[in-house]
This record gives structure tokens, C-alpha cells and sequence, in this order.
């Protein structure tokens, strides 16, 4: 028999007809609805490999629910919805898709940084619903981007690729990592600084950090209320690391001026969250890396990791290092 491969969301014919004449493949018929938690574990007990989304929940349970998984390939850089130590324990490799979406998420993070500090969702639908009545000299008026400070709490590969196309806007680059990024500094003449400096002192704080315990509720009512009146706090990393109810409160007390988010604690959020109430919130439905060209390539190289993990090789993205050692 051929090895059992289940994809947990619908993707384009495109994308697996040539997978398709190699294994036997399956997949939830849904493109916009997680796959149920009962199906997965059903799917999981008799799959080979499973190509799951970042929304899918692959705990001990799934992992050990049936006896031939040998890869999961997740389609996103994070992999915090996968329990790697039961995995690497289980001697299953967790692949996920690196470096492919670094231009597009940091485009997006630009972007969501400009529109929120420009109000262009709220200009936008002002023109929609008629409720452009006149001209006015500060009407809508948002913040200049150029020649402000960014500060990049996350300088990895996303954070470096933001500092440059701030750059572009000749800003002053902050930025906040676990460890210092010399080529970074002499490249864009980032500066690194405290995290606590570097909320003082930023006109625009991007959250590039990934979920660890250290991270998770990092930007507390406290942090909040260090930063500027008239700063703006983007997050395109992951939405634990906010406590979503004190960057309310900040936004509804003014201790910053605005948000604008990708991502949330628990997602997806529906429209009775509060942070949507406020117009100073630009909210996206984490989009982060959605070009139809980047998501096409991170089809494709789940599906490359999956084919060499099966065909007995090593995969082009690897989470958990030691899983080599251990099955070889």
C-alpha cells in the first residue's frame, strides 16, 4: 500500500497532483474551516503524514493515536500548536516552511504599520458609507512614518527584513533580541537596546517575537504605559505575547495613540472582541504571509518535507534537530 498522507484544510488541485500519483492523499474538503478535532485523530491513527495548519491543535493525543506517523509538516514558520517533545519522542519529524515568507510577512507588517498610523481603514470606509462631508486641515490626520523610531522586539529573519524597508522611510531602528545581530547593526545601523528602552523610546513598536514562556503576556498594562501617547504597536508575531486586555485599556485610556494587529491570543476572534470596537485598531485576519505566490511555495515545501521524510531522507526544515539521531 501506498503511505497515507492527510492535509488538514482543502489546497489547490495545483498543489498535491503530483503528490498525489506517488501516495495515497486525503483531505478536509474545508479551505476556511478547521478540520474537527474528532476527524484529525481518526485521520491521524492511520496517516503517514499529516500537513496541518497552525489553527490545528497536534498534541500528544494525535501524535500517539496510531503507530505509522512519521512527519508532520506544519504550513507556517511557528510551530507552537505542535508538542515537539512528544514528537521527537514518538521519532517524528515536525517540518515547517522558514525564510519562504519573509519578504511577504514583513511587506504585510509594513503595510498594517502604515495603515494603522495613516488611518487608512478608517479613511477608506468614511468614503463608503458617505460620510465624507467636507474638507477639514486635520481631518483624519494620522502620524508621519519618516524619520520616527521603529523598534523591532524579534530581530530574526522577518525583523531584519522590516529594519530595512524602514530604511526606506528614514527611521531610526531599535531593536530588542536574545541575542545581538552585529551584521544587522552595520548593515542598517539598527542600534540594540533593552526592551525597556526600546518601548520609551519607539514612535512604532513591530512584535516580531515568537511564542516562548518568556514571551507569552510580554507586553503587559505596565509595558503599555511606558510607551509613548502617540506610539503605535503592531504585532505580526504571535497574539499570546500580548495581554489583549491591557493593550484595551491602553488604547481606551490613550497611553498609545494606536494598533494594529495580524494576530490574536485565541483566533479566530469574532466581531464582539473588544479591541474592534476601537477605530484606533486596524485588525487583519492573520495574513501575514498570504500572497498567493508565498503560500503556493509553502505548499510545496511541506510537501517536499513530508516526500523526504517518507522516502527514508532528510527534510529541508527540520524543528526538532535531534530527531535524525534518533530514528537513524
Amino acid at each position: 500500500m501506498k503511505p497515507y498522507i492527510y492535509i488538514t484544510r482543502r489546497l489547490p488541485k495545483t498543489a498535491v497532483e503530483l503528490i498525489e500519483t506517488k501516495y495515497e492523499v486525503s483531505m478536509w474538503e474545508h479551505e476556511d474551516i478547521p478540520v474537527p478535532r474528532e476527524i484529525l485523530i481518526e485521520e491521524a491513527k492511520k496517516a503517514n503524514a499529516l500537513l496541518t495548519m497552525l489553527s490545528d491543535t497536534i498534541d500528544e493525543v494525535v501524535l500517539t493515536a496510531g503507530s505509522q506517523l512519521k512527519v508532520v509538516a506544519n504550513l507556517a514558520v511557528g510551530f507552537d500548536n505542535i508538542d515537539v517533545e512528544t514528537a521527537t519522542k514518538q521519532g517524528i519529524a515536525i517540518c515547517n516552511t522558514p525564510y519562504v515568507l519573509t519578504d511577504t510577512t514583513a511587506d504585510l507588517a509594513f503595510a498594517l504599520l502604515m495603515a494603522t498610523a495613516r488611518r487608512i481603514v478608517e479613511a477608506a470606509e468614511m468614503v463608503k458609507q458617505d460620510q465624507w462631508k467636507s474638507w477639514s486641515p486635520l481631518l483624519l490626520a494620522g502620524h508621519d512614518i519618516h524619520h520616527k523610531t521603529i523598534g523591532i522586539v524579534g530581530m530574526g529573519k522577518i525583523g531584519s527584513t522590516v529594519a530595512r524597508r524602514a530604511t526606506g522611510f528614514e527611521m531610526d531602528i531599535l531593536y530588542h533580541n536574545r541575542t545581538r545581530k552585529p551584521e544587522v547593526e552595520k548593515e542598517l545601523g539598527a542600534v540594540y537596546c533593552s526592551f525597556d528602552e526600546l518601548v520609551t523610546k519607539s514612535d512604532f513598536i513591530v512584535c516580531l517575537t515568537p511564542l516562548t514562556d518568556e514571551t507569552r503576556n510580554l507586553f503587559t498594562r505596565d509595558i503599555f504605559k511606558k510607551m509613548k501617547p502617540s506610539a503605535i504597536f503592531i504585532n505580526v508575531g504571535r497574539g499570546p505575547v500580548v495581554d489583549e486586555n491591557a493593550l484595551y485599556e491602553a488604547l481606551l485610556e490613550k497611553d498609545i495613540a494606536g494598533a494594529g494587529l495580524d494576530v490574536f491570543a485565541k483566533e479566530p476572534i469574532n466581531g464582539d472582541h473588544p479591541l474592534l470596537k476601537l477605530s484606533n485598531v486596524v485588525a487583519l485576519p492573520h495574513i501575514g504571509s498570504s500572497s498567493v505566490e508565498t503560500r503556493v511555495i509553502m505548499m510545496k515545501l511541506c510537501l517536499d518535507n513530508i516526500e523526504a521524510v517518507l522516502t527514508g531522507n532528510n527534510p529541508t526544515a527540520l524543528v526538532n534537530k535531534d530527531w535524525n539521531a534518533l530514528v537513524n
